[in-house]
């Protein structure tokens, strides 16, 4: 029984023609996200997330009733957030073509918003768009649509920045109202100390605004909420931050299920408990030690959804993991390649938003890397196939890897930690029972034979290796896949395990020895001499047993080496 595979030509590293970025320029943050896409199914992940808290809007000097001018401090902490995100992406390969900046509320209503964009384009050689409200509100909205499958549903989608607010209603990806009003959580707390005058400023201001009018003709059938604002209060909510001690396990619990919605009175009992807690130092301790650099701008973030909660007469709200930063990334996709859908694959959105219900950002890190090396891989031996069981194999079937097949160990991957939520003992075993029991619900676009594969393989891409009769049933070349891919998936969780702190990129190919794995890592010198490095060596040594297993299915060496990025 035997793989056989002819050796690969050399290849060079070359730009990732499959990376996009997109960087918000916010008026508390700026955000870095990073995707990879595979054009021909309509699929995105995102791989890299980076935040840098700029404050731009916190030490703004007014020069007129409407406009602020952004202080040089300011100016100074934005160029060096954006030279921070163009070194890591430069670090990534990532195509010029395929970033785009945009600042939203406030270098769009600053005053010498011209000097802002010619320093970044002088220092940086980037170009920054300025988007006005309404285009902030309709990307926004096309985000939200990679998240959730509500294309065909009428729309509400609420976005609380650090300067302004967002309002949109959008149908099939067509934006049928929007509006932006000068309501942020940074502002807000900037102009008041007392909540109670808070409160009466957001009201006079939604009252006047003709917002209510407007969103009350519409026949709203789902209300989503998109900014970082409102996830820290679905958070909240979702541990428990506003429940006394003695109703809960405890207030900050991790191994829970985040359901991402919350209701309005989850919402009223969240304010009513941070204004309490404002009064009293042991109460503010317990909100920065929660919300950490948020916590400063939380309550009138919390305090303005709660208005506008009231004054729309909201009383669930969806939230979404994906929002401004994922709908520059998807126009810019449209853009690139030629009849690309982001709205036909419902499949990956339902697997994507799982592993966002029970991964933290940790977690969901380790999944994508994870997944990140399973590709390669994949990859790899997808180009020098031909592979065919033959000899003594009693039928000969060989075992062509497809488009689905990445699609299983895509799925695979990413959930393979969600069982990690109620603790690491026998984490596979819990993550395979989510999949395949508890939340079929979230995966309807896939079939029986789909559900059991990609739970199968996440039930043993650790411990136990899979045994003759998994999969019974089923045809002997999709036994046989299963093999392939499960080998795959466990060398490739395996790796993430050990891989070097400053890991950039792997790549896979094949030599006379065997199949190569080369785990490319930074510039050493960049390291703090504390940091202790994994060696090639190790790397094999730890993961002897899986190496012995793959050189067992496919009749190869692999070997896993480190080396750095060669600029």
């Amino acid at each position: 029984m035997f793989f056989g595979f002819p050796n690969p030509p050399a290849t060079t590293r070359t730009a990732s023609n499959d990376l996009f970025a997109a960087v918000d320029i916010g008026t508390n943050s700026f955000k870095l996200t990073v995707i990879r896409t595979d054009p021909s199914s309509g699929r995105f992940l995102t791989l890299n997330r980076l935040k840098e808290p700029v404050l731009l809007g916190l030490d703004t000097t007014t020069t007129t009733a409407s406009a602020s001018t952004i202080s040089a401090e300011s100016l100074d902490r934005g160029i060096s957030a954006i030279r921070k995100f163009q070194i890591f992406l430069s670090s990534q390969r990532l195509p010029s073509l395929h970033l785009r900046l945009v600042a939203t509320s406030a270098v769009r209503e600053a005053s010498n918003k011209s000097q802002f964009t010619t320093a970044v384009k002088d220092a940086l050689g980037l170009h920054v768009d300025i988007i006005s409200g309404t285009e902030e509100a309709r990307l926004i909205y096309l985000g939200v649509l990679q998240f959730f499958p509500v294309f065909t549903s009428t729309v509400l989608t609420i976005d609380i920045g650090g300067g302004s607010t967002e309002f949109t209603v959008g149908f099939k990806g067509n934006v049928l109202f929007s509006k932006s009003l000068r309501l942020g959580h940074v502002t807000l707390t900037q102009q008041f100390s007392d909540v109670a005058k808070m409160r009466e400023h957001i009201q006079n201001e939604l009252e006047t605004s003709g917002l209510v009018e407007k969103i009350n003709g519409f026949n709203i059938d789902v209300a989503i909420g998109s900014s970082g604002t409102i996830k820290a209060i679905d958070k909240a909510v979702c541990r428990g931050y506003a429940l006394k001690v003695e109703e809960n396990i405890g207030p900050f619990e991790e191994h829970v299920r985040r359901e991402w919605r919350f209701t309005r009175d989850e919402l009223r009992c969240l304010v009513d408990r941070l204004c309490d807690d404002d009064r009293e130092m042991v109460g503010k301790v317990k909100r920065e030690e929660f919300f950490k650099r948020r916590a400063a701008f939380i309550i009138a973030g919390a305090v303005l959804l709660d208005e506008i909660f009231k004054i729309l007469a909201i009383e669930t709200m969806d939230v979404s993991g994906y929002a401004l930063g994922e709908g520059v990334i998807a126009e810019m996709l449209g853009h690139s390649f030629e009849g690309y859908d982001l709205n036909t694959n419902a499949r990956w959105r339902s697997v994507f938003r799982l592993a966002s219900r029970f991964n933290n950002k940790k977690r969901m890190k380790a999944a994508t890397t994870c997944l990140a090396v399973a590709r390669e891989i994949f990859g790899g031996l997808e180009k020098w196939k031909g592979f065919r069981y033959g000899g003594s194999h009693e039928d000969g079937l060989s075992a062509t890897l497809d488009d689905r097949d990445l699609e299983y160990l895509d799925a695979a991957c990413l959930l393979h930690n969600i069982g990690l939520y109620a603790g690491k003992k026998g984490y596979h075993k819990q993550s395979y029972s989510l999949i395949l029991v508890d939340l079929c619900s979230e995966l309807l676009q896939l079939t029986v034979l789909s559900f059991q594969l990609i739970a199968m393989l996440v039930r043993y891409h650790r411990k136990k290796l899979p045994k003759q009769g998994v999969l019974k049933g089923s045809a002997e070349e999709a036994k046989l896949k299963f093999r392939i891919l499960c080998t795959i998936m466990r060398v490739s969780c395996a790796v993430q395990q050990c891989l070097p702190v400053n890991f950039q990129f792997v790549e896979f190919s094949c030599s006379p020895e065997g199949f190569k794995l080369v785990l490319y890592v930074g510039d050493p010198r960049n390291l703090s001499l504390d940091t202790v490095q994994p060696l090639a060596g190790n790397i094999n040594l730890l993961m002897e047993k899986e190496l012995d297993h793959f050189r067992m299915v496919f009749k190869q060496n692999l070997h896993i080496l480190v080396s750095s990025v060669v600029s």
